[in-house]
């Protein structure tokens, strides 16, 4: 497939006012000035100077695990039995024949990261994953992404109703310490066991303690939840203490620690703002928290939290966010290559660049504007709405 007289909003590289890109498999295979093109294809789309953008990313959903309309049936997001379920994945439980995600590829978003709800202080493992497909094992870009941590309100409420610990923030916290100290304990021991099993033996299995080697590893982050600033800085101190790798969800009072965020160089996978002050953890909501943040030079992805806010309104929550301070230029970064790097799936996905996933949106005018919907949406190489 040839896109050829295309204003192509790169997102890595600035933008080309008049561009093909050619797309050869799942792939872009090349990107250029329309003076540089020299190559034909039989199936060639002329965008006659339309907007071209990298398929949309939303960083932090639940998609696929509380499914539409379904109540008990299709909720699959939080554990309660347990508030430590590291060990669960969240690949066994999406569905990805829910409605939402044929939503989420008509509105132009390609990527997704969805996982456990913020019930447990450990929630399970977190995955990004394409919206287009019926097999989740197919949809994959990287799986685990990240292992969920949840700070705050929602493991106090839920375990003060059950009589048992969590139900402080002193507890959140101590609990989650606990089983951190036991799973380095336990990476050590069967380090021990490999380099002298005469002397050391391999400790009993632990599920547990296996999920949370790569996290000890730094070779996937936490994905902490936390609304208010102590419950942020909290998240952060246990971060530093186990020196793990580590990216903030919500940061709905982010813009009251913005100086702290950005001394302490805090990835934020902000919002949704789009939402009621529904509980105390949100009475500092405001939807001028992504302009401040900007200011500040923080890194940060804009989010639905879906079905906090349904997936297909993820721009609409970047629109807000331009009218209330939010550069328009960030705005569509913290939608492609903001969450792509945040997340660590940047070489597949966030950009149009050679050598990425044909991921592709196009619109007449700006995605900013609500009256607006995708001309074309490409991913993976395949054509999903064609309006041209």
């Amino acid at each position: 497939m040839l896109l050829v007289n295309a204003k192509i909003y790169t997102m890595d590289a600035g933008i080309i006012e008049n561009g093909f890109v050619y797309i050869k498999g799942e792939k872009i295979k090349k990107v250029g000035n329309m003076s540089e093109l020299k190559i034909s294809d039989e199936k060639t789309i002329d965008l006659k100077g339309k907007n071209l953008y990298p398929g949309f990313i939303d960083a932090h959903t639940h998609m696929g695990l509380f499914e539409n309309g379904l109540g008990f049936e299709g909720e699959d997001g939080n554990e309660y039995t347990d508030p430590l379920t590291p060990q669960l994945k969240a690949i066994d439980a999406v569905n990805p024949m829910d409605k939402s995600f044929e939503e989420a590829i008509m509105a132009g978003i390609t990527t997704v990261v969805t996982g456990p709800g913020s019930a447990n202080p450990m929630g399970g493992q977190i995955l990004a994953m394409k919206t287009s497909g019926v097999c989740v094992d197919k949809m994959v870009i990287k799986n685990p992404l990240a292992i969920k941590f949840a700070f705050g309100e929602n493991p106090k409420v839920i375990y003060n109703s059950k009589n048992q610990a969590p139900m402080t923030r002193m507890a959140i916290a101590a609990i989650i310490r606990e089983q951190l100290n036991k799973a380095k304990r336990y990476m050590i021991d069967k380090v021990k066991a490999k380099k002298d099993p005469e002397n050391f033996d391999y400790p009993e299995y632990d599920a547990k303690c296996e999920s949370l080697i790569p996290l000890l590893k730094r070779e996937i982050p936490a994905h902490i939840h936390a609304h208010r600033a102590d419950d942020i800085f909290t998240a952060i101190r246990i971060a530093k203490e186990f020196d793990i790798d580590y990216v903030i969800v919500h940061a709905t009072e982010g813009h009251l620690i913005s100086k702290y965020l950005k001394n302490e160089q805090v990835r934020i996978l902000a919002g949704p703002i789009l939402s009621d002050r529904s509980k105390p953890e949100l009475a500092n909501l405001s939807s001028k928290t992504l302009g401040v943040l900007s200011q500040h030079g923080i890194s940060f992805a804009i989010t639905t939290d879906h079905p906090e806010v349904p997936i297909q309104y993820l721009l609409i929550i970047a629109a807000v966010a331009v009218r209330e301070g939010l550069d328009e230029y960030e705005a569509i970064k913290s939608v492609t290559i903001n969450p792509a790097i945040i997340c660590n799936i940047d070489e597949r996905v966030g950009s149009i660049k050679e050598g990425k996933d044909a991921d592709l949106v196009v619109f007449e005018g700006s995605p900013l504007d609500i009256m607006r919907k995708p001309l074309l949406v490409v991913c993976n190489g395949e054509i999903k709405n064609n309006f041209i």
